[in-house]
């Protein structure tokens, strides 16, 4: 005994093919919203994956180097930690003129504290677009569902008939919108609530490099004023006993 199969008259594909403009320009904007959602999701994961590794291979390396130069070499170039790393000697190589009338020790900070907010903001890119999708996907697909009631209740009036089997498939077939719009919105909200968490997680252990990099190169220099006041007291020394 075959069982029969009846054609379901209402459906995505009658809304795609029976809607107007509007209906269909409601969807295509759901669709690429959903898509830019899922592109950005996997797109940062992979980025906050690839920085903790990258953090594991600059803790294994950097710190047994006999000094920061020779350490940043060990880095990957292109890291946010040989970034951090190089931004810091810089400054550090570069505090003279003006510059020089501000505490090594704050310099030193700014300068890290600087290239840490730039590896921050570049992290957060494409969370704005995740919560504005979650915010507005679900009006964004109850207006279709408000647009697609409006029409399918006109048609009925047009037509005089107002019978349950007439109502109930294109009212159904308009409530189609609201559940893409729901299923657009909530892995947006979703990826986005991961995303930050895991920024958080991340940007971690680029802080507590960021940290203890600072005391390094604090150390480096005062190590290297030393010598500079010992040769300055002996020169002083000779100056007065030839005298």
């Amino acid at each position: 005994m075959t069982k029969e199969t009846v054609a379901n008259p209402y459906g995505p594909d009658a809304l795609w093919k029976e809607g107007d403009y509007i209906t269909k320009a409601t969807l295509v904007i759901l669709v690429l919203m959903s898509s830019g959602s899922w592109y950005i999701l996997f797109t940062k994961l992979y980025q906050q994956f690839k920085l903790g590794r990258q953090g594991k291979a600059a803790n294994a390396s950097f710190w047994s180097a006999g000094n920061v130069r020779l350490a940043i070499d060990t880095l990957e170039k292109g890291t946010p930690y040989h970034f951090i790393a190089s931004s810091a000697v810089d400054a550090l190589s570069h505090h003279e003129g003006l510059l020089a009338h501000i505490g090594l020790n704050a310099w030193i900070t700014q300068s890290i504290q600087r290239s840490i907010e730039s590896i921050q903001n570049r992290l957060q890119d494409g969370l704005a677009f995740l919560a504005t999708v979650g915010a507005t996907a679900p009006f964004i697909g109850l207006f279709g569902t408000v647009w697609g009631i409006y029409h399918a209740l006109t048609a009925i009036g047009i037509a005089g008939q107002a019978s349950i089997d007439k109502v109930a498939g294109p009212v159904g077939e308009a409530l189609i919108m609201t559940a893409v719009g729901l299923f657009v919105a909530v892995p947006a909200v979703l990826g986005y609530n991961l995303l930050i968490r895991r920024n958080k997680a991340v940007l971690e252990t680029v802080r507590a490099f960021g940290t203890d990099l600072h005391a390094v190169l604090l150390g480096e220099a005062t190590i290297a004023k030393e010598p500079a006041k010992l040769n300055t007291t002996v020169n002083s020394s000779n100056l007065a006993y030839a005298s």
